[in-house]
């Protein structure tokens, strides 16, 4: 495949493995038979952006799949959310943190998480800014019902990709700056960053989950 092939000469490039990378495939607005080809096809990782659309297609794909919810979590959709997505990528507030916390314990559940860092904020763009970093990352130290991996970003769209680079070397100094102030058995791992346009930048930065929906399953008509 031409995005392992592209996966593989950017971990190249900044001495890494390429079998340290995640590639979820975004298989938002497709169609559940599209993304259980992309199952049957080899991918272990399956992300989509909207609680309701997951639901029914986690009914109807299977395999060994590991799902990710990488789209804003509303706090109303936390309940859904927490019953169906092993990793969620998307925690902006310490509220939410107690919310997802409460019902994982409730649903006998554990999912993974990443804090969402909004560094460009825009408008359009959810995200925790960098001064409330502090509070979240207390709330999910203290939760009992979730794994905390690491950080998650979404720069501005460039049509030059190596414009998100000062992005995506951001997110990578927060994680340091956050596990020099950690024990080594707390040691936060994941930066998810990188989409179809730029992911061999995001990789070069230290990605180790790269969001990939386009350059797999094509382009996507547009929602009304």
């Amino acid at each position: 495949m031409r995005v392992h092939q592209r996966i593989a000469r950017a971990a190249e490039r900044a001495g890494r493995s390429a079998e340290d990378i995640t590639l979820i495939a975004v298989s938002k607005t497709f169609d559940a038979a599209t993304a259980q080809q992309a199952v049957l096809a080899g991918a272990r990782d399956l992300g989509e952006n909207r609680v309701q659309e997951a639901v029914q297609k986690t009914a109807s794909v299977s395999g060994d799949v590991r799902w990710h919810l990488i789209g804003h979590l509303q706090s109303n959709k936390a309940r859904q959310a927490v019953s169906i997505f092993d990793v969620i990528h998307t925690i902006d507030s310490a509220e939410l943190v107690e919310r997802v916390d409460r019902i994982a314990g409730e649903l006998d559940r554990r999912p993974a998480v990443l804090i969402q860092v909004d560094l460009a904020q825009e408008p359009s763009k959810s995200g925790a800014l960098e001064k409330e970093l502090p509070a979240i990352v207390e709330a999910v130290d203290s939760a009992a019902h979730m794994d905390f991996r690491g950080l998650m970003t979404l720069p501005p769209f460039f049509e030059a990709a190596e414009s998100t680079r000062g992005y995506f070397r951001r997110l990578r100094e927060i994680l340091e700056g956050l596990n020099r102030r950690r024990a080594p058995e707390r040691k936060l791992t994941e930066l998810s960053m990188g989409m179809s346009h730029d992911f061999e930048v995001a990789i070069e930065e230290g990605a180790t989950m790269i969001r990939v929906g386009t350059a797999i399953f094509g382009a996507r008509e547009k929602q009304v």
